[in-house]
This record gives C-alpha cells, structure tokens and sequence, in this order.
C-alpha cells in the first residue's frame, strides 16, 4: 500500500503540510537538525506508549529505529560545531530522513487512529509498508557517512547497530493477526453460503478476540468500513462488494450481540444532529479564495463536486451537464461537437485533486451522492450474497425488536431499518416481506420525535421500491398516518418526509386520487409549499404535481386551497418550475382555468417566469398560458393576451426555446391568430410561428407527459 493511498484514508482526520512531501533545501545544517529533532521528538512522544491492537511488532520496530535517529539528532545538535561542519553526503542522508520521518509518523498515525476490522483486512499491504520504510532506513544508514562524522562512542555503537539491524530485517506479517483476519473472511463465506455463523463464535472474534466490547465501538469500526468505501480506489482490495458485505455482517452482530442499547440515540438528538452544510459556492465565497480555473464547471463556473468526463473528452460537473442534456441539447457545450452518446464517466483523477485543494484550504466540499435509479447512495456495486443475507438476518432482528421490545429500541430498530433501506433495492424487497411496515406504521403516532421521523423515513425509503407501494397503501391506516405526521409531525423533517412518501406513493396512477381523498392530505401539502423550508416546498410541490396529473383530482385541489399555493410559489426559483408544471395540468379544465383566472398574480407570475426562468420552466409556462386560453374561455383569454411585454417573450421563446417550448409557443400563437385584436397586438407572431415548421391547421393535443417536471426520489 502506498504512503499516498494511506493519507487518503486520512485526509478527512487532518490535512497533511506540504513538508510530508518535499524535503527541505534552504535550511541550513544546524537548522535542518533541529527540525528533524523536533519530527523525531513528536514521534517518539506521541507513539511511543501507545498501545497499537495490530502491527504491535512493526511499530514498536519503527518507533525504536526513531529513537536511534533521535539521539543521533540530539548528539549533533549538543554540539554546533559537529552540526555546521557535517560533510555534504552527511547533509543529503538528513534530507531524506526527513521525508522518511514524516511518512514514518503517518504510517504510525494510520495504525492507531484507523479501525480495528480495516486494519485486519489490510494486514499484508499495511506490513509490506512497514518494511519498506525499513528498507528506506537501511539504505539511509548504509550512505550515512559513520566515519567522518565525531561521534561518541555509545552513540556510534546504537547507529552502527541500527546499520546491521536494518539490512537483516525481513517482511513481518503477525501470523496471530493474519489467523483473525482469515477467520473475518470465513463468517462472511458463510452467510455467502446462506448459513448463519455461530453466534458464540461471532462473540469469541469481536468481544474477546477483538475487543469490541459494547454498540458504540460496534458503531465505530461500521462507520470506519463506510468511510472507506466512499474512499475506495479501484486498485485497493477488498473490493466494494466485498466490503459492503463485511459492513452487513458487523451491523447484524451489532444487534446480535449488543442488543438494542438507548445510548445508541444520543446522536440522533438535537444538538448532536450533524448540521447541515452550505452550498460549496456560499463557502468560497466567503472566503476569498480564488478556485483554480481548472476545478470550475465550464457551464457554471462553480467548483466542480461530482466532475464527469461526456463523449467529447471535456469534464463538466454531473449535475450542469446532466440538466444541459435534459433540456434537449445534443452537443458539447465547451466544442459545439455531436455527442457521440449521453454516458457520463467519473473523472475520479480531478475529483481526488478538487479534494486535495479544499482539504488544504480548509474549504468545505460535501462529497456527491452517486446514485443509480434507484436512488442508492453509496458507490455502485452489485450486492453480493454475503451481505444480502447478513442484511436479511439484520432485518429480522430489527423486526422483531419493532414487535416486542421497549420504546429506546423500537426507535433504534427504525433507525436501522430506515438506514438498510437506503442501501438497495434487495434490501427494500426484504424488509417489506418480512413483515416490517404495519410497526412502523404504528411509531407514526409514537410521542418521541426521533422514533416519528425514523418511522416515516423508513417508509418513504422502502417506497422507492415499486412493489412496496402497494403494500404500504394496503396497510390499514398506514396512508392515513403519513398524512398525520404530514400536519401534525413533531419534527420539520418528519412533515418534509411524508410529503416525499405521497409524492413517491403518487407515482403509481390509482394512488393519486385516493391520496387525494384523505382527509387533510392537499392542504398539509399546500401549507407546505407556502411556509415550509426550501426542501419542505420541493417535496410539497412535487407531490402536488403528481396529484394534479390525475384529472379527477382538479376540484380537490382547489378546494384545498393547492391553487393558490401553487400560483404563490411562481415566484420562488427553487419550486416555480414544478408549481409551473401542475398548474398547466390543472387549466386543461374549465373549472381549474376558472380558479386560476381568480388569482390575480397568476398571469403575471406565469409571465415572469417566462422572461427570466430556466429552460424547463419556461416549457411549463407556455404549457399553463396555452391550456389556458383553450380551457378558460374568452375572459381568460383575453387575460392572457393582454399581458404587458408577452409578445416579445414569445417571439424569444419561437428561436430560443427548447423543441417542446417551441411547439406550445407555436400552438398559443395560433390561438392569438384567431383572437380578434391578433392582428393588432400580435402581428409579428406569424414570422416565428413558421420558422417553428408548424401546419396552421395542426393542433397541439398535447397532455401531461409533455410538462417537464423532474421526478426523482432521494433516500434519506
């Protein structure tokens, strides 16, 4: 393993100097030996009493041959004149040592501060490094010029002894440690078999063998494998299956052999939620710093999260390039070329290089979510069967604590279910069938607030799973009690989450008008959307346009006070698209025409966003103006064509706009033909109609699959 693959698994514990790097060439000889004292005392102080659970041998090695170095360091430095006439060959071995010194302390602070199961895993390659280092050693000692430098005698004997010492040692891998990592490899080969290990030997290997002793040390060396998994290179092993597979199996024996402790919610309490981070762009604004040119997203100029190389060989950020292809658009936006085809590859090289600058200017870049259709949030890697069946037996263990034990564990138990239902479809499967929503279900009306939002997270996770959408809506009251935690929740994230739990539960056509009849299910969305968080009206109006594209549900939703919302939230960027979108799917009715009509900012708010909205939103403009005038009658037509500066946002729109925009520019510009003041206000509509390629006579029956919305479910 190399020393740069090591600082990687470190970096997010410290940020490295660039003397861990580069070796010092304008000290002098006196100063580089003090500087070398001063590596080889913060080595010796911080490990030499520390208690090392595995490369025992290896470091208290290392730490030994450190010590050598420091009274060396120390015997020239004593002596100034010794220091400042040292010979050149001298000076250059100095040079490398300290480079070796500092490789030496990570390599030490690797082993103490990383978890126990990671460091089992890795034996052989973090052994194979310890040697190196040794061999880096013996070469220093065998170049260091002895001889010419006055030594005392004892000194003399420790280095000529360290010289002998280093050219003998040979590659140690602690057989004791390799026998456990071997036995780790064999639990998992049993659940890959589809057996149960033994639960006396599972309690023999991490509480005697291993020393974790209790849930919260469990906990850690879990979140210690995740870390590397999100880090994972390519060319390290264990690979991410088998890693993700060594994570299911200490997560089950978490359960099996710590049970459910309260302890484990202390996290989950207010103030130990981890805060949400800012945008990365508000950060660096803040700080003044200048983002290389190169870690900048060619579309908006913004550093670079998730960069993606697309056909052509340029790098974009995911999310820029992802929208540009969605708006229609064919070619390259930096060199005009074709797209050759729309696959997006990790630029992994860049990304490691994005991190590397935020590290060391203490910029704050909250690692992409790199999600497949399903919404999974860890790296892609087809589950293997060793971790579904640890996953399976997890699942069993916390549905059974859901049925029977006490309220501290029914609320971890959920938590846990809410986190497996993140990882994978098979997971989502599983945990259903066996029997896990009717008790969640029940902890909707729990008075604790964090088994509440556990409960209703968990249940918009396992709804991404199609099949479990049927099983949620059959569930006697389970809809009923989403839509009580949507009004009535103890916590703004449990309301936020029951309203992405109807608009995932939404996606399945017979579903819309029934959640539409519950008893508060669009007004709590509607409130939602006018005074929720900005996350809270994202899923508020998303779920809101799923309802609308049911046409039986159109006077519900007036009636609930959904039009109003809707038309408000014009005028907000992060919602209006959507808000857009259902109201253009609510004006194919007379009656929704009519109560859009009454809204006095609804026109306006339609045509603001058509001067100054995004691609997208501007589809969805068009859409409701058009279906507006064909539903709504001469009054709202009139309305419509009367709006101040319209005319020229659609002869914008005919050049400019997206193929769909174009054509419902088109369609409406038919519909001011035929309008008896067209010739008047909109005469020059005619010579961008036809650039449009549309028949006169040709109209426009579109329907909902034309309103651009985007759909997508995050887990949670």
């Amino acid at each position: 393993m190399a020393s740069g693959a090591i600082f990687s698994s470190l970096r997010r514990r410290r940020s490295p100097t660039l003397e861990a790097f580069l070796a010092p060439v304008d000290l002098s000889a006196v100063a580089l030996v003090q500087t070398l004292i001063s590596v080889a005392n913060e080595i010796v102080s911080c490990f030499s009493k520390r208690c090392f659970f595995f490369q025992r041998k290896n470091s208290r090695s290392l730490i030994r041959k450190v010590e050598v170095f420091q009274l060396l360091l120390e015997y020239l430095r004593d002596s100034d004149s010794r220091s400042s006439c040292l010979p050149p060959t001298a000076v250059l071995c100095l040079k490398e040592l300290y480079l070796l010194l500092y490789r030496s302390k990570i390599l030490l602070d690797y082993c103490a501060q990383s978890s126990k199961l990671w460091l089992l895993l890795q034996n052989h390659s973090i052994s194979a490094h310890f040697h190196d280092l040794n061999q880096e050693i013996s070469t220093i000692m065998d170049v260091f010029p002895v001889k010419d430098v006055l030594l005392s005698k004892d000194v003399r004997e420790q280095v000529e002894l360290l010289q002998k010492q280093s050219r003998r040692a040979k590659l140690f891998i602690d057989m004791k440690d390799d026998a456990l990592r071997v036995r780790f490899f064999s639990f998992l080969d049993e659940f890959e078999n589809g057996r149960l290990p033994d639960s006396a030997e599972l309690r023999s290997f991490y509480v005697e063998k291993l020393q974790i002793v209790d849930a919260a040390s469990c906990r850690s060396e879990i979140e210690g494998l995740e870390e590397q998994i999100v880090n994972h290179e390519g060319d390290i092993e264990p690979t991410i299956s088998v890693l993700n597979g060594l994570v299911a199996m200490t997560r089950y024996c978490r359960f099996l052999l710590f049970g459910f402790e309260e302890d484990e919610l202390g996290f989950e309490r207010g103030s130990h939620k981890k805060p949400k981070r800012r945008l990365i762009t508000q950060e660096i604004a803040e700080t003044f710093l200048t983002v290389p040119k190169d870690f900048c997203c060619p579309i908006s100029l913004d550093l670079m999260r998730d960069p993606v190389i697309i056909s052509t060989g340029q790098t974009y950020d995911r999310s820029s390039i992802s929208r540009w292809m969605e708006e229609g658009h064919t070619t390259c936006p930096k060199t005009g070329q074709i797209l050759a085809h729309t696959r997006l590859v990790l630029n992994r090289a860049l990304r490691n290089l994005i991190v590397q600058w935020c590290t060391a200017h203490g910029v704050p870049l909250e690692p992409p979510e790199v999600t497949d259709a399903m919404g999974e949030a860890f790296p892609s890697a087809c589950p293997s069967k060793a971790a579904l069946e640890a996953n399976r037996a997890t699942a069993t263990l916390l549905i059974q604590q859901l049925a029977g034990g006490s309220q501290a564990g029914k609320t971890v138990a959920a938590r846990e279910i809410r986190l497996l239902a993140k990882t994978g479809k098979e997971n989502r499967a599983f945990i259903a069938e066996a029997g896990a929503i009717p008790y969640l279900r029940n902890l909707l009306s729990s008075p604790n607030a964090v088994a509440q939002e556990n409960s209703v997270t968990a249940l918009l996770n396992l709804s991404i799973f199609d099949k479990n959408k049927s099983r949620i809506m059959d569930e006697e009251g389970c809809l009923g009690s989403i839509v009580d935690v949507l009004r009535f929740g103890h916590t703004t994230e449990a309301k936020e989450n029951a309203a992405a739990t109807l608009f995932s539960l939404s996606a399945v056509h017979d579903y819309k008008k029934i959640i539409a009849g519950e008893i508060g299910a669009v007004e709590a969305l509607a409130g939602l959307l006018q005074e929720g968080t900005p996350r809270g009206k994202k899923d508020a109006v998303t779920a809101l346009f799923n309802l609308s594209t049911h046409t039986e549900n159109c006077v519900r939703m007036i009636e609930a006070g959904a039009v109003t919302a809707l038309v408000g939230a014009l005028g907000n960027e992060g919602v209006a698209e959507e808000a857009a979108g259902a109201l253009a799917l609510i004006v194919r009715q007379p009656i929704g025409a009519k109560a859009v009509v009454n809204e006095e900012s609804a026109v306006a708010g339609l045509i603001g966003m058509m001067r100054c909205g995004t691609p997208r939103g501007k589809e969805n403009v068009v859409a409701a103006l058009l279906e507006l005038c064909r539903s709504g009658g001469a009054a709202a037509t009139e309305r419509v064509v009367k709006a101040p500066a319209l005319a020229g946002l659609l002869q914008t729109l005919l050049f400019t706009g997206t193929k769909r925009a174009r054509r419902k520019a088109a369609s409406l510009a038919r519909v001011f033909q035929r309008c008896e003041h067209a010739s008047v206000h909109y005469g020059g509509l005619g010579i961008g109609y036809a650039f449009a390629g549309n028949s006169t006579t040709t109209r426009d029956t579109s329907f909902a699959g034309d309103v651009s919305v985007p759909m997508s479910i995050s887990v949670l």
